[in-house]
């Protein structure tokens, strides 16, 4: 088998290892595509070195198919189109006690924390897996986990038939956001600087605006006839789109901080206070997220094939990975169907 290597900051490599047999409740997956996303690339930058260990495995977004199962696995079939929900939780700290199993004190993230995806054969706990439907093609399936954000984010804002919504940065993560919460009969506006982001999410239907070249306030201010959106996405990871995403909120409205801030950013408190604002974080979802997700990639509801950018082979990592950092491009994969599986 084949495995993209993550040896230090900006350093990958592909290595040749022996695949494993699966063991006791697990399936072992001949991975098809792998999605490269924000969290890798702030692994490839080495913000992560404290969880990501020496020749880790990394990769969380994926597809393939069952090609073996562990001992005491039932209820799968070799040859079963899968993806996997990256998420182990001890069901003991106060998070989990709490129902909050997903925000787990002690998570397991597949791909931080354990062997991710950018593997040609990956043993996970049959817990971890769900199906795919057969006629979804699989570049397409491996898009389903970060739609599952999109999911998360959008209930976690409560989003609203009728609402205003503002999406503070155009990546994947952004577009998709946009893309559930216009399917959820929200009127959306996305806030892009990169131009190519910017066309992709027009072609699939959202309206897309260019923060350098407008006064994106005043613009949702006469959309909203003073009165400010209802909810707004901090997507962009940008002090800049803290400051856009607050400014542009209606008296209380809510701002869903999606986004990875490495570093504290100033807030402009008082507006909170003078407009009763409210702050949700959105850190990651749950196994319904997904099943949701499943259900709309399958449907054609998310457009997935139109925001897939580029596909390279594994030998090509690196590359890939300095694509997305470029901006410039939607989702990036790994295609492991070439490799030894």
């Amino acid at each position: 088998m084949k495995a993209v290597v993550y040896r230090g900051a900006r350093n990958l490599g592909v290595e040749e290892r022996e695949p494993a047999a699966p063991g006791r409740g697990e399936v072992r997956i001949a991975v098809a595509y792998t999605g490269i996303c924000g969290t890798d690339l702030h692994i490839y930058h080495g913000d992560m070195d404290s969880r990501v260990g020496a020749a880790a495995i990394i990769g969380h977004e994926m597809s393939g198919r069952i090609a073996a199962l562990g001992e005491d696995v039932t209820g799968w079939s070799v040859g079963q189109p899968v993806t996997v929900l990256p998420t182990r939780w001890c069901g003991r700290c106060a998070a989990c006690q709490r129902g909050n199993s997903h925000i787990c004190h002690a998570m397991n993230f597949l791909g931080i924390d354990s062997p991710g995806a950018m593997q040609s054969s990956w043993n996970v706990p049959a817990e971890l897996v769900l199906p795919l439907p057969e006629e979804l093609p699989l570049d397409q399936g491996a898009l389903v986990e970060p739609v599952a954000v999109a999911v998360h984010d959008v209930r976690r804002g409560k989003v609203a038939s009728g609402e205003h919504v503002v999406v503070v940065g155009g990546g994947p993560i952004g577009v998709l956001i946009g893309t559930v919460a216009q399917g959820r009969g929200a009127r959306v506006l996305l806030v892009e600087p990169d131009a190519t982001r910017r066309a992709v999410a027009g072609e699939i239907g959202i309206e897309a605006v260019d923060p350098t070249a407008i006064d994106v306030a005043a613009l949702v201010d006469d959309r909203t006839d003073g009165a400010g959106a209802d909810v707004a996405f901090e997507v962009s990871g940008s002090a800049a789109g803290v400051g856009t995403a607050v400014e542009v909120l209606t008296a209380r409205g809510r701002l869903v901080m999606v986004a990875i801030h490495p570093r504290p950013r100033e807030v402009d408190l008082h507006r909170f206070f003078w407009r009763e604002l409210e702050l949700l974080g959105a850190r990651l979802y749950q196994r319904d997220d997904m099943a949701e997700a499943i259900r709309l990639v399958a449907s054609g509801a998310i457009p997935a094939g139109q925001l897939i950018s580029r596909v390279e082979p594994p030998e090509s990592a690196t590359a890939a990975f300095t694509a997305l950092e470029g901006g410039g491009v939607m989702k990036v994969l790994l295609d492991w169907q070439e490799g030894d599986q």
